[in-house]
């Protein structure tokens, strides 16, 4: 993708985004995350109705007439945006591929976070660590975070979610908010969730596309493992063949969504041809 289209890409993704982060998203997110506390503010006289327990003893004696301690809450927060890049995520039968869903949702989540004056940060992974973008603040910050979801060429086309993870608790030391955008076609990463849901604020959101969910009657077909390169050539017409691979792809959407519900994190699930501002409104108007 040469210069101009990657900007002519990038300012189309910022456009429609941004609108859904300011009209749409922009509340809904600050009201779902909450920060990290309450800081002392000022002290003022007290009035009718306040807590008795937030009076300043000290200011009261002075002046001879009660004063309260008034707080706000510390609002700052640390959104995390963790993609998969891997081979199965350049899929796509309807109008869009899967990777290019999870940039749009992810410039979404990041203009809600610039809008609420929250640092972003990214991390795109494969089976390994492809890149890491420490989280900051700025419009020009979240403009880069566009431009590598869009460009990044992944070294290698496997999954393995759990690397990713650790490498998060890694880097991330502070309690941070964290999506994970996936298709989630693989297992093997319910404990370091656990792990890492247990100290972080974690949603997975599950991307995937309607023809992956069942292989239809097309007779010999020769298809390409997105991930491992490999050649097969397979008979659909064969019902076993399809049961196999309807049983394998149940198990794993079965094992995503258990494993983010035990762990305590929360899970959402968006269709390529589906609206994912819909599901995710639905989501933060859940919590």
């Amino acid at each position: 993708m040469d210069t101009k289209e990657l900007l002519k890409k990038v300012r189309k993704i910022e456009i429609k985004t941004r609108r859904l982060s300011d009209h749409v998203f922009g509340g809904e997110y600050h009201s779902t995350f909450k920060g990290r506390g309450m800081t002392f503010s000022e002290v003022r006289q007290y009035q009718f109705g306040d807590d008795v327990r937030n009076i300043d003893w000290n200011v009261t004696a002075r002046y001879n007439e009660p004063f309260v301690k008034v707080f706000e809450e510390e609002r700052e927060l640390t959104l995390m945006l963790m993609a998969d890049i891997s081979g199965s995520e350049f899929f796509g039968t309807d109008s869009q591929f899967k990777n290019e869903i999870i940039t749009e949702i992810a410039a979404t989540l990041a203009f809600s976070a610039m809008q609420n004056n929250d640092k972003t940060g990214l991390i795109l992974f494969s089976d390994e660590i492809e890149l890491f973008i420490p989280p900051k603040k700025g419009k020009s910050h979240v403009l880069r975070i566009i431009r590598e979801l869009l460009e990044f060429q992944p070294k290698s086309k496997e999954t393995d979610i759990s690397q990713a993870l650790k490498y998060f608790t890694n880097v991330m030391k502070k309690k941070a908010i964290v999506f994970v955008l996936s298709d989630f076609i693989t297992e093997g990463y319910k404990d370091t969730l656990k792990i890492v849901a247990g100290k972080h604020d974690v949603t997975g959101i599950r991307v995937y596309d309607r023809r992956e969910e069942e292989i239809p009657n097309l007779g010999m077909v020769q298809m390409q493992d997105e991930e491992t390169g490999e050649l097969l050539l397979v008979n659909t017409s064969s019902k076993g063949v399809r049961t196999q691979y309807n049983t394998y792809y149940r198990e794993r959407v079965d094992y995503f969504q258990e494993a983010f519900t035990k762990s305590g994190a929360g899970a959402i699930s968006c269709r390529t041809d589906e609206s994912y501002v819909k599901k995710l409104l639905g989501y933060f108007k859940r919590r």
